[in-house]
């Protein structure tokens, strides 16, 4: 008969993570926390790191120098935005199935060790790996709430002793989970020691058949952050050494959509590293208020502020764009006419209404963009507002940055966009909704808009959801997403609201295994 473990330690690096190098988290903290200068230092130092670890044996002081060159002077309230919305993606994606497996099946207490700062893992531990405790080394913080870059408890000694404090009474861990020299310090504490690679394949078909099921681990689904890819050393160097040519490229790109036709953009795309994919037919052009009807209401998928903009070059011709949190840059740079909402549902609507009578108009119902394969709820307001209604699937594809994000500044987004190598977009056109499906039939908003949810949902084969722009804001940002608010000022002082309704709107989500 199998038995599962009622409590197991694990190691992070190099066992619930395929990778055991910690440094390009350290590269995140440096380039999210600080920016492009504490970045390019900290990749400077890699050499020495590297000798100081491999040569001489002196792992710990070159993780300790790595904390330093990526934290020193860093606000607390910095540092801990980072590792609540940057770091869990990177993590998650780098997490080994088998390892979760063994992990998540423990049906008692479940504690991670790991060799970082435990600041920058305990949220992704606690939320996405299910732990109950983390045990690592401590960030030192000065009056000012800064950090002074010194660790503080990062001796294997320590560790070892803070794991068997959480096991008293000659209680003993069931499982451990490692494999670098630090777990020589508590391996031996635990009952049964297993260390990677690990594989349920070798295991009887019965055994696997009584085994209880590990839980499904909860994905990503909001994060923020500039990179596309993990900074690895040689991601790092090509991030420096793309930056000033994808600059440059960015500027060139913004120019000529600012300078040319709008029906030529599509076919100047190409020639300057760009692609516009178009699939479905769009509708024909109408003649809003001087004519027999009305503007067409573009409902579009939010990806990136350039949704509407792209739309506009697909269907070679301005489309009016509703907006919340445009910045003023954004709106100078755009090619196509902005109409700035209120959160007013009134004069929202009267707005609205004010511009299809002009033309057609672009609208996105989620509120906030989402960079995972899932939509956000939709507002109903659109529904009640035009029989017209074409919705449009849009997506997008980029290798260095991205275009979006919470805690920064929102004036930069088109910026980075053009500074990928390649970015591509495509845009779906739908069928116009028969009129049996729109409210002109007696269907309510909500019905109309969960079905416009729905059939975008499956046309990009992403998986709908009820969050809204709020969760996302009290995920990253640590406020409820107004325009003018201020974040916290620590994790701490926002614990009891935006934490714990995170917690609630996880429950309703149907959580995806981990291929």
């Amino acid at each position: 008969m199998v038995t599962m473990p009622s409590s197991v330690v694990a190691e992070l690096e190099g066992t619930l993570l395929r990778d055991a190098c910690t440094f390009p988290y350290f590269m995140l903290v440096a380039f999210e926390a600080s920016g492009l200068p504490r970045f390019a230092a900290l990749l400077a130092l890699w050499p020495a790191l590297r000798l100081l670890e491999l040569l001489l044996g002196r792992g710990g002081l070159a993780l300790r120098c790595a904390a330093f060159v990526a934290t020193v002077g860093v606000p607390r309230a910095e540092l801990e935005a980072v590792a609540r919305a940057v770091l869990p993606k990177f993590m998650a994606d780098d997490v080994d199935p088998a390892a979760w497996a063994a992990f998540g099946a423990c049906e008692g207490r479940r504690v991670v060790v790991t060799r970082m700062p435990r600041v920058m893992v305990e949220w992704f531990a606690r939320e996405h790996l299910g732990a109950h405790d983390v045990v690592g080394c401590d960030v030192e913080y000065s009056r000012l709430r800064r950090c002074t870059g010194l660790l503080k408890g990062a001796a294997d000694e320590a560790i070892a002793g803070r794991v068997r404090a959480l096991f008293r009474d000659g209680d003993r861990p069931d499982l451990g989970l490692g494999r670098s020299e630090m777990t020589r310090s508590f391996l031996p504490f635990c009952k049964e020691q297993l260390q990677p690679p690990l594989s349920v394949d070798d295991d009887d078909d019965d055994d696997v058949a009584r085994r209880p099921k590990c839980p499904p681990f909860r994905p990503v689904i909001f994060h923020d952050g500039r990179l596309v890819r993990r900074p690895t050393t040689l991601v790092s160097l090509a991030i420096l050494l793309w930056i000033p040519l994808g600059v440059l490229l960015a500027f060139v790109r913004i120019t000529l959509g600012i300078v040319l036709p709008i029906q030529t953009i599509p076919y100047i795309a190409p020639f300057v590293g760009g692609a516009v994919i178009t699939r479905g037919r769009p509708p024909a052009p109408t003649t809003g208020a001087n004519g027999s009807s009305t503007g067409v209401l573009f409902v579009c998928t939010h990806r990136t502020l350039m949704d509407p903009v792209v739309l506009s070059f697909v269907l070679g011709r301005r489309v009016a764009a509703v907006t919340y949190s445009l910045s003023r840059l954004s709106e100078i740079l755009s090619p196509i006419p902005t109409v700035r909402l209120t959160r007013d549902r009134d004069t929202d609507a009267a707005r609205m209404r004010a511009e299809l009578a002009r033309g057609d108009v672009a609208v996105c119902p989620e509120g906030t963009t989402c960079r995972e394969p899932f939509l956000l709820r939709f507002s109903a307001l659109f529904a009640e507002l035009s029989e017209r209604i074409v919705p449009v699937a849009t997506n997008y594809r980029v290798g260095l940055f991205h275009p979006t994000t919470a805690r920064g500044w929102k004036a930069m987004d088109p910026i980075f966009f053009f500074m990928n190598p390649r970015p591509v977009y495509e845009v779906t056109f739908l069928n116009q909704l028969p009129a049996e499906a729109t409210c002109a039939a007696g269907r309510s908003p909500v019905d109309v808009a969960n079905y416009v949810q729905r059939i975008l949902a499956a046309t990009l084969g992403f998986e709908c959801t009820t969050f809204t722009r709020k969760d996302k804001y009290r995920v990253l940002a640590g406020n409820d997403g107004i325009v003018g608010a201020k974040p916290a000022a620590t994790a701490t002082a926002t614990k009891p609201g935006w934490q714990r309704r995170v917690r609630e709107v996880l429950g309703f989500l149907r959580f995806t295994k981990i291929d």
